[in-house]
């Protein structure tokens, strides 16, 4: 597959996601992932004032300190965007898988924030 289809099939598969979760606000944002080849991101978004509340990812120093294949450090990015959220009193967010598969990396971001309290 041509590098530049894949691109604007993964956006297409986004925007089709995304209008059908609807839009992320102050007390139950949209819990935004993105992965790359190397690491994951994880963002909460208010997307009524365009506002990241908070974020985690594997490049974060506590997080990348860890010893471990890429899909446990994915467990440990979940677990602290949860414990940033319940910080802030969000306890309930829209995932946004980013148009990857429900599946690996994204599932276990998705399940670590899960067991830490957060309900989606």
């Amino acid at each position: 597959m041509n590098p530049k289809q894949k691109v604007f099939r993964r956006q297409r598969i986004r925007y089709r996601i995304r209008k059908k979760i609807g839009l992320g606000t102050a007390q139950k944002p949209r819990m935004s992932v993105f992965r790359s080849n190397r690491d994951i991101y994880v963002q909460l978004i208010d997307d009524e004032n365009g506002v990241t509340l908070a974020s985690a990812s594997s490049r974060d120093k506590n997080i990348q300190a860890h010893k471990g294949n890429k899909t446990e450090k994915s467990r440990l990015v979940g677990e602290a965007i949860a414990k940033k959220a319940l910080e802030l009193g969000i306890q309930t967010v829209v995932f946004d898988r980013g148009g990857y598969l429900y599946h690996g990396r994204v599932k276990a971001v998705a399940d670590a924030a899960r067991a830490a309290g957060l309900k989606f």
